[in-house]
């Protein structure tokens, strides 16, 4: 077949005009799997075609598998990074409402009378025991009877350090 499409073709009477004797006996057909119907596309049998859509879809496969893999990572990531965003927010949120708080002289009084049992001079300190309270003990949570020095702490300190 390679070698008509090379040669010119000849005018038809030459073809006929030849002798008989010349000419060529027709070649027998090779069976071919093309012409038994079992070759389909691109002559190929089933069994390739399986294995090279098998192929195909193995070849995809593992070039989505590494980007998806990174996509679900990140989303993962960044949805624990925003929780903990929020939660920031809230931490912030609430250390300015207790900075205001603390910027007010009555709050700061309030908080010293409860947790240091502070009393202003001439008052009489006193602490209230409720029915449910027996466990509790009230040695340690009673102020001691002393008047507070007239210095701030940090200069009681520096004189227990220089005047042992």
């Amino acid at each position: 077949m390679a070698e008509r499409a090379r040669r010119p073709r000849r005018p038809r009477e030459e073809r006929e005009a030849r002798p008989a004797r010349a000419r060529k006996p027709p070649r027998p057909k090779a069976p071919s799997r093309r012409s038994e119907g079992t070759g389909g596309a691109f002559g190929m049998t089933g069994t390739r075609r399986a294995a090279l859509f098998a192929m195909v879809l193995c070849a995809l496969a593992l070039s989505i598998a590494v980007p998806l893999r990174t996509y679900l990572s990140q989303r993962d990531e960044l949805r624990d990074v925003g929780a903990e965003q929020q939660k920031l927010r809230e931490t912030v949120a609430a250390l300015e409402k207790r900075k205001s708080e603390l910027q007010d002289p009555a709050y700061v009084e309030i908080e010293a009378r409860k947790r240091l049992h502070w009393v202003r001079p001439g008052e009489t300190p006193y602490i209230v025991q409720l029915p449910g309270d027996e466990g509790r003990n009230t040695e340690t949570e009673r102020p001691s009877g002393k008047q507070a020095a007239e210095g701030s702490w940090y200069e009681e300190l520096w004189e227990s350090v220089t005047h042992k």
